[in-house]
């Protein structure tokens, strides 16, 4: 496919997807290869200061800094999952912030991570990229303080962020209970509307919805953070709803129930799932949790395939809530605009032989 394309005032324009194997969470490592990649007989000194690290499958570490707070540290890169440089270097940096959001903490500053292949594209479009990220850490309220560049094979780009958060109001992705009430803050589905931009198919109005979406800040995650009723919380994103969820039930040795006629669609991914337009990475992570998950006789399971494990890119939060405090964070999210968002999913539930069961 052409990697350019003739704009309205009769220029080319770079299509940034065509110079990438993968696209934004989607590039994420398979989640059983990731396993294998992690595995070690190294002991690390113990610390106990460091209140997250690789123990646990998070979204971030958080270092414990002695005097009721800590210190979240966090990063996330990829290749282009849009064409545009501005609106990718905005992607990005939403995304890498996202992490600081999920543990119910506040960002304070970021340094970017910058991979260009110097021969195939422009420098200028790599300015364009870190002025997008400049943009949306001008919108979370933190500098972009820094960075490190490289010439690479592929355009990449992403964040490390540094955050901040009061030990009391630390959310982990593993904390959550049996009869907790499932949220999700955004709708599934971008990683069905990126593959459609990459081959060329998907229509302007999707466009905007799949880059609206992919730009909006979790910030609601250190609002969130501060009420004792939300146990646990987490961002959906490269492992998809079905993966983030796994997660977090088989982290606090619980299972899950979600009723798929409640889950948020974003527009326009119905249209192209019967164009069979779906992500690899779909595949690769159902292939690793379709063994965890089972469905409720009448249930669309081939959908349904095609929706859970879908990468997300800068997708929602994940929240399970004390089922005492569900008005309190139906209140909070309106308050938030996220009324769209504000019924539950679902609920966790006692260990069973399914880790996540689907019921209409």
């Amino acid at each position: 496919m052409d990697n350019k394309v003739v704009n309205a005032e009769g220029s080319e324009k770079v299509r940034l997807t065509q110079f990438s194997r993968g696209a934004g969470c989607g590039c994420k490592i398979a989640p059983i290869v990731l396993d294998e990649i992690l595995k070690t007989n190294i002991a690390m000194p113990a610390d106990s200061k460091l209140l997250v690290g690789n123990s646990s499958k998070d979204d971030a570490a958080v270092y414990d800094l002695g005097n009721g707070t800590a210190l979240i540290s966090t990063t996330d890169f990829f290749m282009p999952i849009v064409d545009d440089a501005f609106d990718f270097g905005r992607i990005a940096s939403a995304n890498a912030i996202s992490d600081v959001y999920a543990m119910g903490g506040k960002p304070l500053l970021a340094v970017a991570i910058l991979g260009w292949p110097v021969e195939k594209l422009p420098a200028e479009l790599a300015q364009k990229v870190l002025d997008g990220s400049r943009k949306i850490c001008e919108e979370a309220g933190i500098p972009l303080a820094g960075g490190h560049s490289i010439d690479s094979a592929e355009p990449i780009f992403g964040l490390a962020v540094t955050g901040l958060v009061d030990i009391k109001n630390l959310k982990k992705n593993n904390t959550a209970k049996a009869g907790d009430v499932l949220f999700l803050t955004k709708p599934l589905g971008v990683g069905v509307l990126s593959t459609a931009q990459k081959r060329g198919l998907i229509k302007d109005e999707h466009v905007r919805v799949m880059i609206s979406q992919m730009t909006q800040l979790n910030k609601v995650g250190e609002a969130l953070g501060k009420m004792e009723g939300v146990t646990a919380m987490t961002d959906v994103t490269g492992f998809g709803l079905l993966g983030h969820l796994i997660e977090m039930a088989e982290g606090c040795n619980c299972a899950a129930e979600i009723n798929y006629a409640t889950l948020p669609v974003a527009e326009g991914v119905r249209e192209y799932l019967t164009q069979r337009i779906v992500p690899d990475a779909t595949y690769r992570n159902w292939n690793s949790y379709s063994t965890k998950t089972g469905f409720e006789k009448g249930v669309n399971v081939m959908e349904a395939f095609n929706l859970l494990p879908d990468p997300q890119t800068n997708g929602g939060l994940l929240i399970a809530v004390d089922a005492g405090s569900v008005d309190a964070v139906k209140i909070l999210l309106k308050e938030n605009g996220l009324e769209n968002f504000a019924e539950p999913i679902g609920k966790m539930k006692e260990a069973s032989e399914k880790t996540v069961f689907v019921t209409l």
